[in-house]
C-alpha cells in the first residue's frame, strides 16, 4: 500500500549550455555568448544540484522553442540522489512554457526507469521560474513509494 507525501527542496543550475537548432527567421539575438532565435528552436544540456529534502544532481536535455508570447519547452532529467532518505535515480519528464515573464513546468516521474530506493516511485513536481535566481529555485514534489 502506498501512500501520498509531499516533500520540498531547492535546485541550482550547475552548468547550462545552448545551442540553436533551427532559427526560422535567421533573426537570433546573441546574450552572454548564447544565441536565442527569434521564432525557432534550440537544445540546451544542463546540470542541477538539488538540496533540502531533495538532495543529489541531475542532468537535463531540454528543447525549447522561441516564439513571441506562448512558447514550449520539453525534456527529460536524469535525478541521482535522495528524496526524503530513500537512495537511488529516476527519470522526469519536463512539460511546460516559456514568456518573457518566467519559465513554467510539470515535472512528472516517468515510470519504470527508477532504480534503488526510488524505484516503484511515481508522482509530479510543478515549478515557476521568474528571473534568475543564484540560491536557486524552490521544487516540491508530490510522490507515491
Amino acid at each position: 500500500m502506498s501512500r501520498a507525501h509531499t516533500t520540498s527542496g531547492r535546485f541550482t543550475v550547475t552548468s547550462w549550455e545552448e545551442k540553436v537548432v533551427v532559427d526560422i527567421d535567421g533573426e537570433g539575438t546573441e546574450i552572454n555568448g548564447v544565441t536565442y532565435p527569434k521564432r525557432g528552436f534550440s537544445r540546451a544540456d544542463t546540470t542541477y544540484t538539488y538540496s533540502g529534502d531533495i538532495e543529489g544532481t541531475s542532468t537535463v536535455a531540454y528543447l525549447i522553442s522561441y516564439n513571441d508570447g506562448f512558447a514550449p519547452v520539453t525534456g527529460f532529467e536524469l535525478f541521482e540522489g535522495t528524496i526524503d532518505g530513500h537512495d537511488g535515480s529516476l527519470v522526469l519528464q519536463h512539460a511546460g512554457d516559456h514568456d518573457a515573464e518566467a519559465v513554467r513546468a510539470t515535472l512528472t516521474i516517468v515510470e519504470g526507469m527508477g532504480t534503488g530506493g526510488l524505484e516503484g516511485m511515481t508522482g509530479e513536481a510543478t515549478v515557476e521560474l521568474a528571473g534568475h535566481s543564484d540560491d536557486g529555485y524552490p521544487i516540491t514534489l508530490t510522490y507515491d513509494l
